[in-house]
């Protein structure tokens, strides 16, 4: 193994709350030049914002190791003629697509519809306003933003992106672009920035399906852990992770193991 991708909420943290040997183990991976970056479906917060939240946990981080969806959308858009795009995403996600068109209007003409995780904010009327613009859109892409089926905040499981985005998929007999886990193409947008293959790739991540199932379709070796969102019965869903750990704190141990049994 040569890098590493780290899920953040779930693993590195619950909501505001630090897991136990977060820092130490990412510390661990600096001291030992280990490349990695942190690979989220987050799309409530810019990358700017996800590093103050880093931060002020006392994790150090660059917008530049941080690799979100809206990140992946913002090149995809530009380059399959995805402008102008009609947005739903929160406020403070949508300056990730600042360079591009957007869109305002149901009556206008877009090239993609983007969604998000807008939380509270899909409302009947919300909701039935991205299906009335993609009725009209017929050419237009629908570009999911991740497709987590719902993520662990602090008073308890809420919905994320991917049930809304199964709901319009039904609705207009049409595929998503997903742009996000568990999209291969996602975790390889990540693995192109630090010049490794897949194989040599650990993906460490709360989510079977998203995160382990999206990073072993990928090709990646992908470790879950018993944090964040993760139920016992995630293990009996037909999907075997390549290790299971405890938490965050056991990965260093897990990483010398496994050299020791390449090596031997």
């Amino acid at each position: 193994m040569k890098a590493i991708l780290f899920d953040m909420d779930g693993v590195l943290y619950v909501g505001d709350r630090l897991i136990e040997g977060a820092i130490e183990t990412l510390d661990w991976a600096r001291r030992e030049g280990i490349p990695f970056r942190f690979v989220t479906n987050t799309t409530s917060k810019p990358r700017d914002a996800l590093v103050e939240k880093l931060a002020g946990m006392g994790i150090e981080a660059t917008a530049d190791e941080i690799l979100t969806p809206p990140v992946a959308a913002r090149q995809w858009l530009s380059a399959h003629e995805g402008e102008p795009a009609a947005l739903f995403v929160p406020d403070a996600t949508a300056a990730e697509f600042a360079e591009l068109a957007a869109a305002d209007s149901v009556d206008d003409s877009i090239g993609a519809l983007v969604m998000g995780d807008l939380g509270e904010g899909w409302d009947f009327a919300t909701y039935n306003r991205a299906f009335r613009w993609l009725k009209a859109n017929p050419e237009a892409a629908l570009v999911a933003l991740g497709m987590t089926r719902f993520w662990q905040a602090e008073d308890g499981p809420r919905l994320d992106v991917g049930p809304f985005v199964r709901g319009l998929e039904y609705a207009l007999d049409r595929d998503a672009v997903v742009l996000g886990k568990p999209s291969r193409d996602f975790f390889h947008s990540a693995l192109e920035t630090l010049g490794v293959d897949a194989a040599e790739t650990v993906m460490i991540g709360d989510d079977i399906v998203g995160d382990i199932g999206g990073a072993q379709q990928a090709g990646l070796v992908g470790l879950q852990v018993r944090s964040g969102k993760f139920h016992p019965n995630d293990l009996k869903r037909g999907i075997t992770p390549d290790g299971v750990l405890d938490g965050i704190a056991q990965l260093p141990t897990w990483w010398q193991r496994h050299a020791d049994d390449q090596s031997s």
